[in-house]
């Protein structure tokens, strides 16, 4: 799961940032708003986390900019505990969510989960495609209901693609969506790891559409 982080407190933003990587997210960590636009005209996230009082342009700008164009990322805001009018202003703009600084880590990462899972329309915290079973949350991928071990970067895909079932994804979409900007990535990691991926879980779990890019068919 890729997601920008837009806040311009430097040690704010830094610990949320860490505690993010640790719950095996991909993170982007903007602090001007104007370089937060066009990130968002440019590049392809699965949430959006948004400072208000922002450099350049502020964060009620961007969020009208995003749902003006019709993008319907989630988007929680992070707000002073006192600004209350402006965490009413956001909502209606469009917010999905806010939170109050300061927060706790761990409340922070929950609604991350509920606002991601609502994207994607599911209501419970697992995945599920036959004989598989993927929980996000406690990062564990269990098959028969026997435990299988996966890489960091093998769960991050096979919960993309889990996710998304039915959507090919090409192979420039997945490496952005994993690695994220200012990471150096080999020509073939992603086939290196959908090799390991079938290995673990069958050939026929994860489709190559030549030319295209994987996918997992809908049941």
């Amino acid at each position: 799961m890729r997601i920008l982080l837009v806040e311009d407190d430097p040690i704010l933003g830094d610990g949320i940032k860490s505690g993010l990587l640790q719950d095996h997210y991909n993170v982007d960590w903007l602090t001007d708003g104007g370089q937060a636009s066009q990130a968002l005209q440019t590049d392809s996230y699965d949430l959006l986390l948004l400072d208000l009082n922002l450099p350049v342009k502020s964060g009620i700008d961007i969020l009208k900019q995003i749902r003006k164009t019709g993008n319907a990322l989630p988007v929680l805001i992070l707000t002073a505990r006192d600004a209350t009018e402006d965490r009413i202003k956001g909502l209606d703009m469009g917010a999905d969510d806010y939170l109050t600084k300061p927060f706790d880590l761990d409340e922070l990462l929950a609604r991350i989960r509920a606002l991601l899972r609502r994207s994607k329309g599911r209501t419970t915290p697992t995945l599920t495609h036959g004989e598989l079973e993927l929980n996000p949350v406690e990062h564990t991928l269990s098959m028969s209901n026997k435990p299988v071990d996966l890489s960091p970067v093998e769960f991050q895909l096979l919960q993309l693609l889990l996710e998304n079932r039915g959507r090919v994804f090409p192979k420039k979409q997945m490496e952005d969506n994993i690695y994220g900007w200012n990471k150096e990535v080999d020509s073939n990691a992603i086939e290196v790891h959908i090799h390991h991926l079938r290995k673990k879980l069958g050939n026929d779990l994860i489709r190559t559409i030549r030319g295209v890019g994987y996918v997992i068919d809908k049941q």
